[in-house]
């Protein structure tokens, strides 16, 4: 889209003065004339009969902050309306792509889009301009030509009234130069959009439906998600295969003569340094340094260290640093940047934006912002904080330099300056990103360095220390670590050559070298980015997946690959490894850059993958079996037959089943465990074909299902319990909260919205019949009239845990 538009006078000069409304005018003597009609095909028409400007952004948050901001720069009539995200995708019932050709995508108005659609068609026609301000990535600018083409301003060539604008902060001097330069809608960056949307529909739309006939139903595979995966299983195999080995490390405390002490450590014999194995060379060690009687400082090196601030924000470094210091997840960092960048309501000065744009590749900062945060470190810390120059951070390549880090968008507003008005996940993120933004402009710290060699006959021993002289950005912001495991800073004495020391003790211990730790969410984004694997906007959405489709399960921060994530790996390495390959998967990101630079065609790009990649699936849908999907054998008896048991993948992992399945339906964990079998429940009948209820199991806990399943498929809570607390009618049933935390609702609801974190008693109060929950002292209490009953009455089937985990 080559079209070029220009600010109409309006927004290049002062909003001119309005004429008094018509009731406060003196009325002319003359007669009226009626209005001239418009004739067809002439400017009026074309503008849509009106005088204003719509302008469309994303989200209503950002139209309620951008509202405050156009009036003086397009005058009055201006209407702010979102889209609410994307208007326009692919069909979700059908592939969409005619692969036969240049891969021309058919995109729909999506269901929950029309209604807005709808409204913003009615006030495009309605104003004489349509402002197109979305993000400024590329994911911003499909939105913008989506929105163009839904509202009938973009069917084969840009109706000359589209302008598009892009700002990396929501300020009045951002949006008033964004709204004096617009331009057309970047057909390259468009491009580019489509040819990842695409890409991702093939390999989504063609490789899933493979994993549901060979594996199991309901997996999915994606372009990058599948690669995101395999480094998880890949670690995790490394740690399984990690064979320990023991090594000794001997520490040496001395006195100097004026009783200072400092420990040293061996570092070398005879000049060569040295591993020790075992005890027993370790007891080799220690007795000869024992027996060297004298030892005497033979070196001291001092040197000054500095050491320099970290870079200001991008997408990938604000997950990982909330990751490690704030706990977040990535999706959770990204949905709370969002706000901060849309606006916050801070009081009197209204609806604010708080932070640049958050999906950015960029360490660019703009020249107005660095003087603005130099000016901040020179009233808040002084001088000596503050180096001579600006720090200039060069990019990665092929970073996109237009884009700014993420940095506030005035370094004046402290966070304690506007913390009653922010949520507390907005304050953490809010002030993590000003702490980092007035750290990368500050001064380096400064240590002062030692390391002293210490003769002890021909064993070397070394002592190291680091003190601090001047903090300089750390007044400020330490980084985040992965491991806690920093090292110790402490100050050597004042030693000198040939000085004589005495020896304290010689200290002997055993170690062992550990695995490879597994990933935390702030370290795979960090791989991931180090790979060239997706791009800073998809990293959120790309674990989120994983947890999602339970390839992988989160616990106390670490990465854990599923059974089903494992197996799903397997089969893709071995059957399709260009998919999951790294080297691949990063150079069809550098592909997908050069289309959004115009440098390649898309539907080439598309066609060098899929023609290929189509030949592959045709061959491997032939070829692969059920059976070559989980390739272990076992050596286990079927509990109800005595045949041999196959490991199987079921829906919640890999269990044992019964080698004359279907004709024995034997069952057993993998530990050894035998899942309970369904049981009739006395008196319960389906609601729906009246068939007796059973008692099954399921990865959340009991529940009851019809004996007629499959054929029927009706199920229900089991109750727990006596009657509700509140409306004393339902009972008490487990269930789940959006995260997957148990908790017991009342089965009326949402008539009745009482709710119970602790899992009753079974058993109702055995006097009023209410519900009773466990009582450490006095075995149970009643909700509803507060009787205790002795530990013996008041005893549970199962705890909650057992009670979740099914």
């Amino acid at each position: 889209m080559t079209e070029t538009n220009t600010i109409p006078d309006k927004a290049t000069k002062a909003a001119p003065k309005r004429r008094k409304p018509a009731a406060s005018r003196k009325k002319p003597a003359a007669r009226k004339r009626a209005p001239a009609k418009a004739k067809k095909g002439s400017s009026r028409a074309a503008s849509g009969g009106g005088s204003g400007h719509l302008v469309i952004v994303e989200s209503p948050t950002k139209a309620k902050t951008l509202t405050r901001y156009l009036t003086p720069v397009l005058g009055r009539g201006v209407t702010v309306k979102a889209s609410y995200g994307h208007v326009r995708d692919l069909p979700e019932s059908k592939l969409g792509v005619d692969t036969e050709k240049a891969f021309d995508p058919t995109y729909e108005i999506l269901s929950g889009s029309k209604k807005v659609v709808s409204q913003l068609k009615s006030a495009a026609k309605r104003n004489q301009s349509v402002w197109l301000a979305t993000d400024l990535d590329r994911e911003g600018e499909a939105i913008a030509w989506h929105v163009a083409y839904a509202i009938g301003l973009a069917n084969g060539r840009v109706d000359p009234r589209v302008r598009r604008v892009v700002f990396a902060e929501i300020t009045p001097e951002a949006i008033e130069q964004a709204f004096r330069h617009p331009r057309a809608i970047d057909k390259p960056l468009v491009d580019a959009y489509q040819a990842r949307r695409v890409l991702d529909r093939l390999v989504g739309y063609k490789l899933s439906p493979l994993l549901w006939k060979k594996v199991r139903p309901g997996l999915s595979a994606g372009r990058v998600q599948s690669v995101a995966l395999r480094l998880v299983v890949d670690r995790e195999r490394e740690i399984e295969a990690f064979v320990a080995e023991e090594y000794w490390t001997i520490e040496v405390p001395f006195d100097t003569e004026q009783d200072e002490r400092f420990t040293s450590s061996l570092h070398s014999v005879g000049g060569k340094k040295i591993e020790i194995p075992n005890e027993e060379a370790a007891k080799r060690h220690v007795d000869a340094i024992r027996a060297a009687g004298t030892y005497t400082v033979t070196a001291v090196r001092k040197r000054e260290q500095r050491q320099n601030p970290p870079r200001p924000f991008i997408t990938s470094t604000l997950q990982q640093e909330a990751a490690r210091k704030l706990g977040f997840s990535a999706r959770r960092t990204m949905v709370v940047a969002q706000q901060l960048y849309e606006g916050i309501e801070l009081g009197a000065e209204g609806q604010t934006g708080l932070i640049t744009y958050m999906r950015t590749d960029s360490t660019h900062l703009a020249p107005s912002a660095v003087q603005e945060i130099r000016e901040a470190i020179k009233e808040r810390y002084g001088d000596q904080y503050l180096p001579p120059k600006p720090r200039v951070y060069r990019s990665k390549k092929g970073a996109q330099e237009a884009h700014e880090a993420i940095r506030p968008t005035h370094a004046s507003r402290h966070p304690d300056a506007i913390e009653s008005y922010l949520e507390p996940d907005q304050l953490k993120l809010y002030r993590l990103i000003w702490d980092r933004t007035i750290a990368c402009q500050m001064n380096e710290v400064v240590f002062d360095g030692t390391s002293v060699d210490i003769t002890a006959g021909d064993h070397m021993l070394r002592a190291t220390g680091r003190v601090m002289l001047f903090d300089g950005f750390l007044v400020v912001y330490r980084e985040g670590r992965d491991d806690e495991d920093e090292e110790a800073e402490g100050r050597l004495p004042d030693l000198t050559e040939n000085q004589p020391l005495r020896l304290v003790d010689v200290i002997p211990s055993q170690h062992f070298t550990q695995p490879p730790p597994r990933y935390t969410e702030a370290s795979l984004v960090k791989a991931l980015e180090e790979h060239g694997i997706g791009r800073p906007s998809t990293y959120a959405a790309t674990l989120s997946t994983l947890v999602d489709r339970e390839y992988i399960s989160i616990d106390q921060r670490r990465i854990f690959p599923t059974d089903v994530g494992k197996v799903v790996t397997d089969l893709l390495v071995e059957h399709f490894p260009q998919i999951v390959d790294l080297k691949f998967t990063a150079s069809m990101e550098e592909d997908l850059d050069e289309i959004a630079r115009g440098h390649k065609d898309w539907p080439e790009v598309l066609r060098q993958f899929y023609d290929p990649f189509e030949r592959l699936l045709e061959k491997k849908d032939k070829e692969i079996t059920r059976d070559d999907v989980i390739k272990e054998t076992t050596e286990e008896k079927c509990p109800v037959c005595g045949s041999e048991m196959t490991v199987k993948l079921g829906r919640y992992g890999k269990f044992l089943s019964c080698s004359k399945y279907p004709e024995c339906k034997g069952t057993r964990q993998i530990d050894g465990s035998q899942r309970p079998e369904p049981q009739v429940v006395p008196g319960e009948v389906c609601e729906e074909c009246g068939s007796p209820m059973l008692l099954k199991h399921g990865r959340y806990g009991e529940f009851l299902g019809c004996s007629k399943y499959p054929e029927c498929k009706f199920v229900k809570s089991k109750t727990i319990g006596g009657s509700c607390p509140k409306c004393n009618e339902g009972k008490l049933a487990q269930r789940r909260t959006r995260r997957g935390k148990a908790f017991y609702g009342c089965t009326r609801y949402p008539d009745c919205d009482y709710a119970l974190w602790t899992r009753p008693l079974d058993d109702p109060c055995p006097k009023c019949g209410g519900t009773m929950t466990p009582d450490d002292e006095r075995g149970g209490v009643c909700l509803s009239c507060g009787h205790a009953a002795a530990p013996a009455e008041a005893t549970a089937s199962s705890t909650p845990d057992q009670a979740s985990s099914g």
